[in-house]
């Protein structure tokens, strides 16, 4: 693909989840399909039709095995986040369809207990998770998402409290 093919591409709409535990920490997943050990919060499509906070409690669910029930919902980023995906990633995911995820991040309270985390769901992301500090994540996730993250964790900031 061009770049200017590339870059008249649509953005996939997408969810991320900001869940944070009592102590401050920050969920982060290592993902499975990265060589490199990179980690991301909980993120996923949001199918058509699906209100994105509706999709948002279901990625979360799929991802990690915590059940709606054991979250809060605090609150939502104001717009939409887009990232572009490095090209040479773009032919590669989603059939080629998008240029990236423009996404709606969701900042969650965890209520439950660390023993409902299963990340061994039906179709496993993660192969391995931890509480974070927000500032030590930045440094564990891929490049291209950075610029989000940081956009995230500085929206979220006053209300984490």
């Amino acid at each position: 693909m061009t770049n200017d093919e590339i870059l008249a591409l649509p953005y996939r709409p997408c969810v991320g989840i900001m869940l944070c535990n009592k102590a401050g920490g920050v969920f982060a997943g290592q993902r499975l399909d990265s060589a490199d050990g990179a980690w991301q919060m909980p993120q996923g499509g949001v199918e058509k039709g699906e209100d994105a906070e509706v999709a948002a409690l279901r990625e979360l669910e799929e991802e990690t095995g915590i059940p709606a029930s054991a979250v809060e919902v605090i609150t939502q980023t104001d717009d939409w986040i887009p990232y572009d995906l490095p090209h040479y990633l773009v032919p590669k995911l989603w059939n080629g369809r998008f240029r990236g995820q423009k996404q709606k991040w969701f900042l969650m309270r965890f209520t439950g207990s660390d023993d409902l985390v299963n990340i061994q769901t039906a179709e496993p992301e993660f192969s391995a998770w931890q509480w974070l500090p927000p500032e030590k994540l930045l440094d564990l996730i891929v490049p291209f998402k950075r610029d989000t993250y940081e956009h995230v964790i500085k929206e979220f900031q006053k209300s984490v409290a």
